[in-house]
């Protein structure tokens, strides 16, 4: 590290690149960013560099990515010799799985949705032994 490169705490780090500081010990951990420079105290150091990096890490999280898509997603980043006609193919295959899993949820919606309005419609109150949605529960 040059003396006119940036310096940032762990704290500021976390601050630039919108992620909290357990967040980046834990991406360390499982070594998806390098370790941190130390200074002589101990204290983690990290470089304009790091901000970028967790900054593409975070954007990968927003869009869903998985830790071990991301992990291949960066290295392509990193890589002058792949062919980022794999960062489409990454993609695409989480679009489907995303779409997949919107059909998932649009079922269990419209479920939900007959569960609520059979509690609205069947709902006397009382003891919940005596309640008629919950007996339903156990024979669907």
């Amino acid at each position: 590290m040059t003396d006119h490169e940036s310096v940032f705490s762990i704290g500021a780090l976390a601050e630039a690149a919108g992620v909290s500081p357990p967040t980046i010990r834990y991406y360390e951990e499982i070594r998806l960013i390098p370790p941190a420079r130390r200074s002589a105290a101990g204290h983690r150091h990290y470089t304009r560099e790091d901000v970028d990096r967790l900054t593409f890490i975070r954007r990968c999280r927003d869009f869903g990515f998985g830790l071990d898509q991301i992990r291949v997603l960066s290295s392509l980043a990193l890589s002058p010799d792949r062919d980022c006609v794999e960062v489409r193919d990454i993609a695409a295959a989480h679009l489907t799985a995303v779409r997949a899993r919107m059909v998932e949820l649009r079922s269990l919606e419209r479920q939900l949705q007959e569960f609520v309005e059979t509690c609205e419609a069947a709902c006397c109150g009382g003891p919940g032994r005596d309640c008629v949605a919950l007996a339903e529960l156990k024979t669907r």
